[in-house]
């Protein structure tokens, strides 16, 4: 398969369009018989990271492989194949061209030779990525094959065991047994929400109520702590278009994370505003900004990259695919999460969702 085809397959996740310009950019760069570069086009300026006007004082400022073929193109008036030659360059470190020399003639007694670049380097990368993504969505496929055959199974599993639970009256064992039970079910439910296709039954929705609804849910896990949650829900309008149960889970996810990330104490705070289009003329809607934030333990800054990845988790029994999940909900909801922490001041997690 050829990159372009590899990268029309993963262009939605990969930004495609800015990826194919930049693989497309060619640049001239202009040398004139005396071996010195007389001017460069700003797309070859682009490629080689100059900041310097032109013309160039002298051959020398151009990597020693460009400045080579100028010289044998120049010797022999013959232009050169085209070469893909990887060099280093200031401000952007190891790129990659395909580069040719065109001889030129001015005037009788005037010459000169046009060197043509065009950059691999984004092309290069692009198809890494694309790789990956290949690789990524096999996993994924694989996962969710598992998940679904495990959730099978569990069913009648669990059936058969509440039937042996019955007849034992052990209360801790039917206790251990029937949570670890719910865990497994709930890790594979949330393996299929991951890899599955997004399954869309969207309608308006009031994001304040969801929020309601969410923080009555952690009501039971802060009844042996004293954590209060505090409501601060200045936002004018709430209603945006989306699934209100799917909605309500990514908010829960993220109220049990700042659940978890505090002691015996803490605080929560939960906000809305309103966030109009950065531009009078967008055409974009505005959006509810809704923010979690929490008095916990803060993130380690190694870890804020990772957050949201799949199977990440800084917690002994966590599975690491609440945030992903999380991330996932609100992405089909064409808003998005960010976070911002530091270590000891607690987490924030900010929600963008277009309202209505």
């Amino acid at each position: 398969m050829s990159i372009i085809q590899r990268a029309e397959s993963g262009r939605n996740g990969l930004g495609f369009a800015n990826a194919l310009r930049d693989f497309l950019v060619s640049g001239i760069v202009f040398i004139d018989d005396e071996q010195k570069v007389a001017a460069l086009t700003s797309e070859a300026r682009q490629i080689l990271a100059s900041d310097s006007p032109p013309p160039l004082s002298a051959l020398q400022p151009l990597p020693p492989a460009l400045a080579e073929m100028a010289r044998e193109a120049a010797a022999s008036g013959a232009p050169t194949n085209n070469r893909e030659l990887e060099f280093h360059v200031h401000n952007r470190g190891m790129i990659r061209v395909r580069a040719c020399a065109v001889p030129l003639k001015w005037s009788a007694d005037s010459s000169g030779v046009a060197l043509v670049l065009s950059d691999l380097t984004a092309a290069n990368h692009l198809d890494e990525q694309v790789q990956e993504l290949d690789r990524l969505a096999n996993a994924g496929t694989l996962a969710a094959s598992m998940a679904h055959e495990i959730k099978n199974a569990l069913v009648a599993g669990k059936t058969f065991m509440d039937l042996l639970l019955e007849q034992n009256q052990q209360s801790e064992l039917v206790d251990v047994v029937r949570r670890e039970l719910g865990r497994i079910d709930a890790i594979v439910g949330r393996m299929l929400k991951l890899a599955g296709p997004a399954r869309k039954s969207f309608a308006p929705v009031q994001v304040h109520e969801v929020i309601e609804h969410s923080i009555k849910l952690m009501e039971p896990h802060l009844e042996n702590k004293a954590i209060s949650i505090e409501r601060l829900f200045k936002a004018p309008v709430d209603r945006v278009n989306g699934d209100e149960y799917q909605l309500q889970q990514a908010f829960v996810n993220l109220l049990l994370n700042a659940y978890e990330a505090m002691g015996v104490e803490g605080s929560v705070k939960v906000i809305t505003e309103q966030v109009s289009p950065r531009t009078s003329a967008s055409l974009e809607p505005p959006q509810i900004r809704v923010t979690i934030k929490d008095s916990g333990t803060g993130i380690l800054p190694e870890h804020l990259d990772h957050l949201f990845e799949p199977f990440f988790t800084t917690k002994s029994s966590g599975t690491g695919l609440g945030l992903a999940v999380t991330k996932r909900i609100f992405q089909e909801h064409r808003g998005d999460i960010t976070v911002e922490s530091k270590p000891g001041e607690g987490a924030s997690f900010h929600i963008l969702l277009p309202l209505l």
